[in-house]
């Protein structure tokens, strides 16, 4: 079974993929990915340098994110071009995994995208599961979590799809509104659905 696992900024996505991996889930993560397809000597990093030059590069030959950040904000093209190296080379990754996996028999597979439904990746798996708080909870927690203003926080979760479109899409959701233990119980729950519906082939 091959789930993706998303969710809004600050609700609680990397909790819910732990409480997975306690439960024998392979987690595929695309975060994690995304910094290991652009390391020197990676295709993607040569590409990237190829595009913007040796400029953007640090003394160890690793990409300086804050110089390339600076001109991919102020550059949608140079957004684009950057994001037509990095998100092919991400999903080759990761279909790799899930590959590896599946020849595992790992039972569980979990693809935790946060951008699952604003990058239209919902063909890379069976069901998806999104992660919820409130937008009210979302606020305080990334406030809380990052330091931002009010101003800034708003500004970063305006940038992603609402959780309640996120909701709404999802096949199953897990509410983290809650205690941790109550999470925990809907993770418990999901799991033992989601293997059945392994076991037969649903």
């Amino acid at each position: 079974m091959v789930i993706g696992l998303t969710g809004g900024i600050a609700c609680g996505k990397s909790t819910v993929s732990r409480m997975l991996a306690e439960r024998g889930a392979r987690i595929i993560d695309a975060d994690i990915i995304a910094r290991e397809v652009v390391r020197p000597g990676e295709e993607a990093w040569s590409l990237i340098v190829e595009r913007f030059g040796r400029d953007i590069l640090l003394a160890n030959e690793e990409l300086d994110r804050v110089k390339l950040g600076a001109i991919v904000f102020a550059d949608e093209q140079a957004r684009l071009d950057l994001n037509a190296i990095v998100h092919p080379a991400v999903r080759a990754r990761m279909r790799q995994l899930m590959k590896e996996a599946q020849e595992e028999s790992i039972a569980l597979i979990v693809m935790d995208i946060p951008l699952l439904y604003e990058s239209k990746l919902e063909y890379m798996v069976e069901k998806v599961v999104v992660v919820y708080c409130t937008a009210e909870q979302q606020l305080k927690r990334l406030m809380e979590r990052n330091g931002y203003d009010e101003e800034e926080a708003m500004r970063r979760i305006a940038s992603q799809m609402s959780i309640e479109e996120k909701k709404s899409r999802a096949d199953y959701v897990i509410d983290n509104s809650g205690t941790f233990t109550e999470t925990e119980e809907q993770v418990d729950e999901l799991v033992g659905k989601l293997l059945d519906k392994g076991r037969r082939g649903a």
